[in-house]
């Protein structure tokens, strides 16, 4: 078994955010994932999903 990479870790959190991350790959990161990896990169994914919401909002707004 091999362990999980940053790339693999963005990707992981990529899909289960969007939420077609297969269940074998869920499985993978339970196994060979770091949890404050996975932690880390999901808060980072967070924050740049709002910050882009927000900024399609001021646009959309004219402010």
């Amino acid at each position: 078994m091999t362990k999980t990479n940053l790339l693999q870790v963005v990707k992981s959190v990529i899909s289960a955010f969007i939420g077609v991350q297969s269940n074998s790959n869920r499985e993978h990161d339970f196994k060979n994932g770091s949890l404050p990896a996975f932690i880390i990169v999901g808060l980072i994914a967070t924050l740049v999903f709002i910050l882009a919401i927000a900024k399609l909002a001021s646009l959309a707004t004219g402010q």
